[in-house]
């Protein structure tokens, strides 16, 4: 579509309107920058990656080194001892549960580590998980038990860990400090 054309005499008596008017002092703009860029969660593929971990790797060496006994307890080095002492007692208030009766080990694997990511994500810091004691299983061994503890040796985000107090479970139970989120 062309341009419509003004009369000569339009364009005159718009400058004789305009013609004192001063312009404007040019306001203190800064120049867009470029577009930001979306952050990365890096903590949540951090944890995904662990996971992966988890769910990948079962040495048993790490079983041979800890204690033998029956109580199951875990200390991470650097932590204090009454932080353990403290979880023994039911010093910290359990916060989350996970229930692995009724799982083979690689299903228990796989909600173990699901369950310490969800943990993560609501900053949860003392949880159970019940293992159960072995009644059902093939020599009447708490095979879940084991693995339970070797898992979570493991894991960084694992503070420390005990048997819970029979009021939380007993022997068929572990109490687990985990590390803050807001760190």
């Amino acid at each position: 579509m062309p341009k419509p054309t003004s009369p000569p005499e339009d364009f005159h008596l718009f400058r004789q309107e305009v013609g004192d008017a001063v312009p404007l002092a040019p306001v203190n703009k800064t120049e867009p920058g470029p577009p930001r860029v979306k952050p990365l969660p890096l903590q949540r593929l951090k944890d995904e990656q662990q996971a992966l971990i988890d769910c990948l790797s079962d040495p048993w060496e790490i079983l041979e080194q800890t204690e033998t006994g029956e109580e199951l307890f875990f200390v991470r080095p650097g932590v204090p001892a009454a932080s353990l002492r403290k979880l023994k007692r039911g010093g910290w208030g359990i916060q989350a549960e996970l229930d692995l009766h009724g799982l083979r080990s690689d299903e228990a694997r796989v909600a173990l580590a699901e369950f310490l990511l969800q943990c993560a994500r609501n900053d949860r810091r003392c949880v159970r998980i019940v293992h159960g004691k072995g009644l059902r299983s093939k020599n009447r061994e708490p095979v879940l038990k084991h693995k339970l503890r070797h898992w979570l040796i493991q894991r960084e985000d694992v503070l420390a860990f005990c048997q819970a107090r029979l009021a939380d479970g007993g022997s068929g139970a572990a109490i687990v400090l985990l590390k803050s989120n807001l760190r």
